[in-house]
């Protein structure tokens, strides 16, 4: 069962949200065409087939605006929806719903875009050892409710920021003068629950990593044959991870090739919205 984010999580976003959307004066349509006590009965729909993700999104957003409003959930985060489908049915006060209904739209559609695209790659894997992870490609302050969109459409997550694990990159290993080196110093400094991951981009330089300990090798944008080379020398002695080049064409491929993990940043930073609406 995935669990949902917490209220006090997404509280904070909605508020910032709306408060760009409604900015000075507020929604001067509603106001100006709609009776303040006028109340209005919708369902939140999908238009196209996929998989529906930020139900409560929805569903605090129009609480926001009118706490009193009535809202009957008639799907499920992670749930595979035709197109046509309910979503939510709500009664509410009808300029709050109106003022709430873009707010909670953008981030519905989005959110499901994002669990519909990696169930695509989930399925694409199916059968072999591989798992589909996200990266931190992620929309800035959004990162919690894309990696939860991930998680629902059966991917995984890898690390959340800076400070969850080592990741050691081209960079990285640059300023420090080599992949080896950089990996001993991690090592050196990492508590013992902190695990260690090294991105390499040639094979001549999985020994040298293998050699220092980490926890993960991250395999960039290697080659099939490169990919398969490098399972058999490294023989469970690490978690390895393809990254790079990963697309829906490509990504049974890389996972027949037998590495653990593979990331994809396109899971967050590419997918396009699930069409969704309000029927007013």
């Amino acid at each position: 069962m995935m669990m949902p984010l917490q209220d006090l999580m997404l509280r904070p976003l909605i508020d910032a949200a709306l408060a760009e959307d409604l900015g000075r004066a507020g929604d001067l349509t509603s106001t100006a065409c709609v009776d303040k006590d006028a109340r209005l009965n919708g369902v939140f729909a999908a238009r196209q087939d996929g998989c529906i993700v930020g139900l409560n999104w929805v569903r605090l957003t129009l609480l926001a605006l009118d706490p009193q409003a009535r809202i009957v959930a008639l799907a499920a985060d992670g749930q595979n929806i035709a197109a046509g489908s309910g979503l939510l049915r709500v009664e509410a006060n009808a300029r709050a719903l109106l003022a709430a209904e873009r707010t909670a739209l953008n981030m519905l559609g989005r959110l499901s875009g994002i669990a519909t695209l990696t169930r695509s790659y989930v399925r694409a894997v199916e059968g072999t050892t591989a798992t589909i992870t996200d990266t931190r490609k992620t929309t800035p302050m959004l990162r919690a409710l894309e990696k939860y969109a991930v998680r629902c459409g059966g991917g995984t997550n890898h690390r959340f920021g800076l400070d969850d694990a080592i990741l050691i990159k081209d960079n990285h290993v640059a300023a420090c003068g080599g992949v080896g080196e950089a990996v001993r110093r991690a090592r050196a400094a990492a508590g013992h629950l902190v695990k260690i991951e090294v991105e390499i981009d040639r094979l001549d330089q999985l020994e040298q990593a293998l050699a220092a300990g980490p926890d993960v090798v991250m395999l960039d944008n290697f080659v099939l044959a490169d990919l398969r080379a490098a399972v058999a020398k490294t023989a469970g002695r690490a978690v390895l991870e393809a990254s790079g080049g990963v697309n829906l064409t490509t990504v049974r491929a890389i996972a027949e090739t037998g590495v653990s993990v593979i990331s994809v940043g396109a899971l967050t930073h590419s997918a396009p919205a699930l069409d969704v609406g309000l029927d007013v």
